[in-house]
């Protein structure tokens, strides 16, 4: 196995991807932690707050009628941000600052209770509440987390639009330019072909010769589609199939068995004939050399509610669990030549043209794969 090498995009992304997922992870700790130092150092500040509006309470119910109250006063309405309850021993409630929903003050002092922010003032106990501000500033590191998390989301399907916007150019770029350099030397082909038939007539490899020319031609006709938005038309697949396997059978050892089974009814579908053709043939091409000459071929097309479905078997050495899932990705071959781009530009043509899906359906090691397309009606 090995990747090609030219096609470095892919682990820029993956770089990118862990980059950003870093930074993500360091700004969260940071974030953390921050926020967790501040929150205790303003909870202590609170703490110590709550202490002397506990002491400046006490000293107002020991005043008589000589005490200046005036320091006193200023302390109790000085806290303007801490929820305070005052609850006598017999739990009656006799004063309350800073809470907004007043239905629910025996509730709410329970709950101080129980979480042990009190302070025991005579015969009161003052119970306390964290202020909003520090509630809210607890809240600031999952809510900046959540901003963190969506920028990275962002960032990545960004890179990966880019990516595929990318992949779309270099496909169009080297279709069109494939297309282009081969027409003319299939055009002289051609022109050779018809000139040789006019002076050989009878020679029985002219027509071979001719079959391989229009072969070329049909080469430079598919990647001129691939460079471009081919429209679909009812075609029929059974047809399709039907090419595919003269076609290999013509091209493979007699020790290559291809078996077909079609319905007997014509199996219409809107459709690139051409291009489909190719796709098939892709997969029968990488089925030879994975059984290296020897073995068996089937093609199924069956009819599904809503679908039309294609599976092409072979006996081959089939494919690891581990590279099931990169058989599509470009540059992915598990041969000694080969670029690694067929499997991927047969599920361009099945996703984006067809609008269809191509996956492995079953392989095993040593027993052969089975690849399925799923096209809609």
């Amino acid at each position: 196995m090995r990747y090609y090498r030219r096609m470095q995009w892919t682990d820029r992304i993956r770089q990118v991807k862990i980059l950003l997922v870093t930074l993500a992870v360091i700004i969260a700790v940071a974030s953390l932690l921050i926020s967790h130092f501040l929150v205790r150092d303003l909870s202590k500040e609170e703490q110590r707050r709550m202490e002397v509006w506990a002491q400046a309470l006490h000293a107002l119910n020991e005043a008589d009628e000589t005490t200046d109250v005036t320091l006193i006063s200023n302390v109790l309405e000085g806290n303007n941000t801490i929820p305070v309850i005052v609850v006598s021993d017999e739990g009656v409630i006799s004063d309350y600052r800073n809470i907004e929903d007043t239905t629910q003050l025996e509730n709410y002092a329970k709950r101080m209770i129980q979480s042990g922010d009190t302070i025991r003032v005579d015969s009161q106990l003052v119970c306390f509440d964290e202020s909003i501000m520090l509630k809210r500033l607890q809240a600031w590191p999952y809510v900046q987390l959540g901003i963190v998390l969506i920028f990275v989301v962002v960032a990545i399907f960004a890179l990966l639009s880019s990516k595929r916007a990318e992949q779309n150019k270099v496909w169009v770029g080297l279709s069109k330019e494939t297309a282009h350099q081969l027409g003319t030397p299939v055009s002289s082909l051609m022109a050779w072909v018809e000139m040789l038939k006019e002076q050989y007539p009878d020679d029985d490899l002219l027509p071979e010769m001719d079959k391989d020319v229009k072969r070329l031609q049909l080469i430079a006709e598919r990647f001129s589609k691939i460079g471009s938005l081919p429209e679909p038309v009812d075609a029929s697949m059974n047809e399709v199939l039907a090419h595919v396997v003269s076609y290999m059978d013509r091209r493979t050892s007699s020790q290559v068995q291809m078996i077909s089974h079609l319905p007997n009814e014509e199996v219409i579908v809107k459709m690139n004939a051409s291009l489909f053709e190719w796709v098939v043939e892709n997969l029968c091409k990488n089925a030879v050399d994975a059984m290296e000459g020897k073995g068996t071929i089937t093609l199924t097309l069956q009819e599904e509610p809503g679908s039309v479905v294609i599976e092409v078997q072979d006996t081959g050495k089939g494919i690891r669990k581990k590279d099931i899932k990169n058989v599509f990705t470009p540059g992915f071959t598990t041969k000694k030549r080969g670029w690694g781009l067929g499997l991927s530009l047969a599920r361009r043509i099945v996703e984006e043209y067809h609008k269809g899906r191509i996956f492995v359906k079953n392989s095993e090691v040593g027993k052969g794969t089975t690849f399925r397309i799923e096209i809609p009606k």
